[in-house]
């Protein structure tokens, strides 16, 4: 009895050790299962992480050079705009230096004029014998006139004989702001291209080095890109932005700079003493050698200047309610004075070049020929201005601190697949779904071991700075080339634009609900 007793206890305890054993298997087989598991998401979500970053930098990226080609396109306007103001410019000191060739024959015509006068004295004292020598200087007088007349046709053939290349060189001048302008629409349709698709023009090569598997940019948010850009010159086609100014506005803005950057010589001709030192020495010396003897020269009030005008009543005075630049005018006036003999005399003279839109004008008659057209600035709708019309690119601002003050932005938004879909390839992923299944009895569950697909979403702004004390001070404008470009932060409005556009609504309705979401 005690035998068996003792047998049992035995069994008992061989029959615990085995159980134990079998415990400790199953127990070892979950912890490497769960150790597996764990490390096959950690390198699922390293490598996430690495290729989620990828996408950002990428995006972060496009945007940033999307913005940068935008800013060489805005400075690429201000410097052409610059050589627009200079052709008006040379075309107003080619209307100064025919001004100032047609008033030589009317100076000569001024000099005839008060000799006229003079003989009339002479004779007028030449009523008694004793005064015979006054008839004798009232002849002489009159052939001193004959001589100025003939000095005046000779003046004016000279003139007349530069006519003709004169306004073969205005026109070419008015042609050559065309050409510019049309250089001008030429880089703002590829730069739109490239803010559409974010691939033309190299920008392709940056989703090759940063994500190769990276989407193109959404379509819809590369046409927010082109609308941002539009908005920014005044006269292209912005919807919801700020309204565009007429051309007559627009007109008057590139006049202003024309006129304001005119050198000394078509803004004002009367040098020092305004005697016209300008004019050739061998013309003045004539001028006082014709009479043979007395005091005979131009009065020192002299004026002369050429600029863009309103109407040709204009160009010696200002232009009430503003100047479009309608015409280029130049004038040359002053005072001829002659004292003679016994007679004295002083005589008005000037001369006047007006090119427009139809033949011009230009006095003295005697030195034209033809006529003198300008086709005028800015003439025409931007958008309507291919090769003829003046026109330019002025930025459109915008008073609304909150829209940047009309600065336009560039968007990307891009997605990427984090998960690779091999095992091959990425052996963590274990299978193509990269999930792993598990069943117990009737039950059931499943684990996804890497992420599916990811976005990322950057904007960069373009923005004006002169460099400088009080740089920040200068509004932006397309007349100076201080355009430039940074990654800028989001706003909650622009990030719930960008990513409806993107079709991505419930990362939208995200952004609207998280109240100072840092972006």
């Amino acid at each position: 009895m005690h035998l068996h007793v003792r047998q049992r206890e035995r069994i008992m305890k061989r029959s615990s050790r085995r159980s134990a054993r079998g415990q400790a298997l199953v127990l070892g087989a979950l912890s490497f299962l769960v150790l597996a598991l764990m490390m096959t998401l950690s390198f699922n979500l390293s490598h996430a992480l690495r290729e989620k970053m990828s996408l950002q930098q990428h995006s972060d990226s496009l945007a940033y050079s999307m913005a940068v080609v935008e800013a060489r396109t805005l400075n690429y306007y201000a410097i052409s705009n610059r050589s627009i103001a200079a052709t008006y410019v040379a075309s107003n000191s080619m209307h100064g230096y025919m001004a100032a060739a047609s008033v030589t024959g009317d100076i000569m015509r001024a000099g005839r004029n008060n000799f006229y006068v003079i003989a009339a004295q002479e004779f007028g004292q030449c009523g008694c014998w004793s005064c015979f020598m006054h008839c004798v200087h009232g002849i002489q007088a009159l052939k001193v006139a004959s001589k100025y007349s003939k000095a005046a046709s000779n003046y004016d053939n000279k003139a007349r004989g530069l006519d003709s290349k004169f306004t073969q060189t205005v026109q070419g001048l008015d042609r050559m702001v065309d050409f510019i302008h049309g250089s001008q629409s030429m880089v703002h349709k590829n730069t739109m291209q490239a803010l559409k698709d974010g691939q033309s023009y190299g920008l392709s090569g940056l989703k090759d080095y940063n994500a190769p598997g990276a989407s193109t940019l959404v379509s819809a948010v590369g046409a927010l890109n082109a609308n941002e850009f539009n908005c920014a010159v005044d006269g292209m086609p912005c919807p919801g932005g700020v309204a565009s100014s007429d051309t007559k506005t627009r007109a008057k803005v590139m006049t202003e700079v024309a006129n304001a950057t005119r050198s000394t010589w078509p803004a004002n001709r009367g040098l020092t003493g305004n005697l016209p030192t300008h004019l050739h020495p061998s013309f003045l010396n004539e001028v006082r050698n014709i009479p043979g003897e007395g005091v005979n020269f131009p009065l020192p009030v002299h004026k002369g200047t050429a600029k863009t005008v309103q109407s040709s009543g204009g160009v010696s005075g200002g232009s009430g309610g503003g100047n479009e630049g309608k015409m280029i005018a130049a004038e040359e006036s002053g005072t001829m004075a002659n004292q003679w003999k016994h007679g004295a005399m002083v005589w008005n003279y000037d001369a006047k070049v007006v090119s427009d839109s139809g033949s011009g004008s230009h006095s003295p008659g005697g030195a034209h020929t033809g006529s003198h057209q300008f086709e005028g600035v800015n003439t025409k709708g931007l958008t309507t201005c291919i090769m003829s019309g003046n026109c330019f690119m002025k930025f459109r601002a915008d008073e609304q601190k909150d829209n940047d003050f009309g600065q336009p932005s560039a968007y990307s938004y891009v997605t990427d697949d984090l998960r690779v879909g091999d095992a091959v390839k990425a052996p963590w992923e274990l299978n193509s779904s990269a999930t792993v299944n598990f069943e117990n009895g009737d039950s059931s569950a499943s684990i996804t071991l890497a992420a599916g697909q990811a976005a990322a979403l950057s904007r960069a702004l373009v923005y004006y700075h002169r460099l400088g004390e009080n740089g920040w001070n200068e509004p932006p404008n397309l007349f100076n080339p201080y355009w430039r470009a940074k990654l800028h932060p989001f706003t909650q409005a622009e990030a719930r634009k960008v990513l409806t556009a993107a079709n991505n609504t419930d990362a939208a309705q995200l952004v609207q609900m998280a109240g100072g979401l840092s972006l």
